[in-house]
């Protein structure tokens, strides 16, 4: 195989994939059932054309043998007059007019001939493009049906390809949100436990600073208490003046020996 039919043969198989694609059998079904009705009527507008032709010679041959008749009457009329002459002239004409009304019969039987198969083509033609028109019907129903189907099979598969993605997404997204709980979770008992409060807001003497400041609160107590007891009904000042100023010097003591100072209830007056 030469070059140039190699070309050839590339550039057939690549005009044919071209026309394929392009083509629509739906438009080809239609252009051909327009053909088609394009060819019936031309069959249609023959016969009438025939017929036209053979009323025309039947409206001839009528009158041919309307002035034949006419002529025999004058041949008559001629006899009767003596004219002789006269009726041998119509006669004549006359036999002249039946061979021409003998050619159109013969014409007229010839046009209804052609008139009767025009016209058995004509239904048959008709039938056919009916026929052709049903199943033209039926095929582009078909097709579009079928087209519908892929579109709709080919929408499937990318949703399937494209809901793979989002099901991959939506997992990275529920371990994203676990991981987030958990963190949550784990600051909550860091929280709940201590281990985040504010840094340097404890320190090694936190616990003795508690202790103290228990103790004083408690020294409070015991002296504002003794001082209610040893007041009774009447309210002293002085006296809760002195029980508030005694857990004072009891907590400066307990500092500088370590050890813990009890309140002293203060004595009644008189």
């Amino acid at each position: 195989m030469g070059l140039m039919q190699r070309l050839s043969l590339i550039f057939r198989s690549k005009a044919n994939q071209a026309l394929d694609r392009a083509e629509d059998p739906r438009q080809t079904l239609d252009y051909s059932y327009e053909r088609q009705l394009e060819l019936l009527s031309k069959v249609r507008r023959g016969v009438a054309e025939v017929a036209t032709s053979r009323k025309r010679v039947e409206l001839q041959v009528r009158q041919l043998e309307a002035q034949a008749e006419k002529l025999h009457g004058q041949a008559q009329q001629a006899l009767k007059v003596e004219r002789e002459d006269l009726a041998r002239e119509a006669l004549t004409r006359r036999s002249g007019l039946s061979q021409q009304i003998a050619d159109l019969q013969a014409q007229h039987a010839q046009l209804q001939g052609e008139e009767e198969k025009l016209t058995l083509a004509q239904q048959r033609l008709q039938a056919k493009v009916e026929a052709f028109r049903t199943r033209k019907e039926t095929i582009k129903a078909t097709y579009t049906a079928a087209e519908a189907q892929t579109r709709v099979n080919e929408a499937m598969s990318g949703l399937g390809t494209e809901m793979s993605d989002i099901n991959a997404a939506m997992a990275r997204a529920e371990d994203k949100t676990a991981q987030m709980q958990a963190r949550a979770g784990a600051i909550d008992e860091l929280i709940a436990t201590g281990a985040l409060d504010t840094p340097g807001a404890l320190n090694a003497g936190d616990d003795i600073a508690r202790e103290l400041e228990a103790m004083s609160s408690q020294a409070d107590v015991e002296a504002e208490l003794a001082a209610l007891k040893g007041a009774g009904t009447s309210y002293r000042p002085e006296a809760i003046e002195a029980a508030e100023e005694a857990p004072d010097a009891a907590v400066d003591a307990a500092g500088e020996t370590g050890a813990e100072p009890r309140p002293e209830a203060p004595g009644r007056e008189g």
